[in-house]
Parts: structure tokens; sequence; C-alpha cells
């Protein structure tokens, strides 16, 4: 489990740094999952998943926001985040949960990020992993066109959505999983089970510490 600690006290990216620079010289096909994983949730992992196995990639690293640039809802804490990701990619062994951006503080931007990545392991290949609607925005994200460069950007294909990327993309498609985490919140502040739409593991972790009960943190 993540070592709730680590994300208050450990100096910024000092164990991811050490993490990335073990790579040995052979290029990796990596997939990136960014996002606030507010909670995490099982359209989160069926994507990746999918995503994964399709474009036949080595690992997907799931990297938390710490403060996102285009969401304004309250955020439960870093440590809660990490520990519900960390708790729900746990039996997959080729998912990682990286705190990368939780390390550097501050807004997240995921051109940051990329560019981090690629200074330190530049043998491997990033896939930017992102939704039909975060296709959609992506042009309104910080330096997109930069970004575009950096990374080979995949879509997850949401039946009946307008598609529109305006920028090259790979598209996979995924069984339709309408599900959101403003969705989790809300059911869990009005009472309503969200067994099923976490992993286990991450419902009980909600439940032991409480969270999600304010009706205004969604």
């Amino acid at each position: 489990m993540v070592n709730p600690k680590c994300i208050e006290k450990e100096a910024p990216t000092v164990k991811e740094k050490a993490e990335l620079e073990q790579e040995n010289g052979t290029g990796r096909q990596i997939g990136i999952m960014g996002g606030t994983f507010n909670p995490v949730h099982i359209a989160h992992l069926v994507a990746a998943e999918q995503a994964m196995t399709k474009l036949r990639l080595d690992e997907v690293w799931f990297i938390p926001d710490n403060i996102p640039p285009h969401k304004n809802a309250p955020l439960t804490s870093a440590k809660d985040r990490a520990t519900m990701l960390d708790l729900a990619t746990k039996d997959n062994p080729k998912f990682r949960v990286k705190l990368l951006e939780l390390f550097r503080g501050g807004v997240s931007y995921t051109v940051d990020t990329m560019r981090y990545l690629k200074e330190k392991a530049p043998q491997n290949n990033y896939y930017l992993i992102m939704g039909s609607d975060q296709v959609n925005s992506f042009y309104t994200w910080k330096e997109a066109s930069t970004l575009a460069k950096l990374v080979t950007l995949v879509g997850i294909r949401r039946p009946g959505y307008p598609q529109d990327p305006q920028y090259p993309i790979i598209w996979v498609d995924a069984p339709d999983i309408q599900l959101s985490s403003t969705a989790i919140r809300r059911s869990v502040a009005t009472g309503t089970s969200i067994r099923y739409l976490v992993p286990e593991a991450v419902r009980k972790y909600i439940v032991e510490k409480g969270l999600y009960l304010d009706e205004t943190n969604f």
C-alpha cells in the first residue's frame, strides 16, 4: 500500500526519479492515465486494461493530479486518493501508481509531467489514454501541441459521443461504462450503494474513512 507519509514528507520526485533511473536501455511502451481519481472507479480500470491489451503496452501508469487545472470540485486528500489507487491496482502487475504530480505540488499540467518522463527515460514510448470528453477538450490543455509530440494520444471511444480530435489519435473501443467520480461521490453522500462501481477494497476504504459523506463534495 502507498505509504501515507511519503506524500507529506518525502522530497519531491526523489522516489520516482530513483525508479526511472533504474530503467534499462530497452524502450518500453507505457500507457499514462492521469486524473484526480476522486475516487478511482471501474471505468478507469476497464479503459486502462483495454488500451493496454489492444495496444500491447508493457504497463499503464496511473498518475493522480495534485491540483487539476480543469476541475473545481474539492479534492479528497492526496493520501486518500493515492491509497485508493494503490488498492484498486495492486492485483494487476502491469498497473503502477506514480506520484510524480503529488510530489511536485502546485497545479498539475500533463505537459510538465511528460517532459520529465521523457528526460529521465527517453527510450520509452508513452501513450496518453483519454476519454472521449478529454479528446474533444485536449486542444485547451497547456501546450497541447507540444504534448502531442511527446506522447501518442489514445482515445477511449464512446458510442454516440461526438468525437472531434484536433490532433492525430489512436481510438480504442471499450465497454461503454458511463460512470464518473462525481456520480460515485454523490451516491455515497446520498446513501446509495457503490458496490461493484468501485473495487471492493476501495469501497471498504471509503466506508472506513468516512469519505464523501459531505453533500457539498460534488
